[in-house]
């Protein structure tokens, strides 16, 4: 028997299992490509993305201290990477749903296919092998459908979250090394050269006070020694 007497002798509830398996499956081969693609490309692009990030924030760090730098970078760091997280996780709820459930609605067909064929034993009155011959070829029709579905959909899931986990590794080795590079950035405001210079001024004003006190003393001298 082909295919088509299969379908002909199957009732409502097989045929709707039927189109629910090749919906699932449909959705799986296109969510999974599609997640696969995009997860490679992210892959590809999230370190220099993130770098991209951080250094359009640069400009709002000038003249802030160490600390409130370092604030900011993990901030900004820990935003972006959650957002790559996010991105990278779309679809995969899809994938790994109907890897969980399209083997059962196999199974439920093939349930159902042997009730199918004990049904037509008791209406018959005989366990001939033209009364059970359909209904159980139906229902191994719909287990084989069911792993069939069940497969693609694993190997979709599976091969984009080793990509995400690429994707995650890239993304928190670059935030390190950029954290760590914001860290040892000194702002132009605390240069040495400009500490060096208040220095110098504030001995040079010193001196010029000590200098205006010996001569008002002197001064005192000489007037006290010309009145006697």
């Amino acid at each position: 028997m082909d295919f088509m007497q299969y379908w002909q002798i199957s009732d409502m509830v097989t045929k709707t299992l039927f189109f629910l398996l090749l919906a699932l499956s449909i959705l799986s081969w296109v969510t999974g490509i599609v997640r696969v693609l995009q997860s490679r490309k992210l892959a590809t692009s999230v370190a220099d993305d993130l770098s991209q990030q951080l250094q359009a924030k640069q400009a709002d760090l000038v003249g802030s201290d160490a600390a409130a730098r370092r604030l900011v970078t993990e901030q900004t760091l820990l935003k972006h990477i959650g957002r790559y997280r996010f991105a990278s996780e779309r679809g995969l709820p899809i994938l790994g749903t109907t890897a969980a459930i399209a083997p059962f609605i196999g199974l439920f067909g093939t349930v159902w296919g042997i009730f199918h064929a004990l049904h037509n034993i008791g209406m018959s009155g005989q366990a001939g092998l033209g009364q059970v011959a359909g209904p159980v070829g139906e229902a191994l029709i719909m287990t084989g459908l069911g792993i069939a579905v069940a497969i693609p959909a694993v190997v979709f899931y599976n091969l984009a979250v080793r990509i995400n986990r690429r994707v995650m590794y890239q993304a928190n080795d670059r935030a390190h090394d950029l954290l760590s590079g914001s860290a040892e950035t000194v702002p132009s405001s605390t240069s040495p050269n400009a500490g060096a210079t208040s220095v110098q001024a504030v001995k040079g004003n010193r001196s010029n006070t000590i200098d205006a006190a010996v001569d008002t003393q002197q001064a005192r001298h000489y007037s006290s020694s010309v009145a006697e």
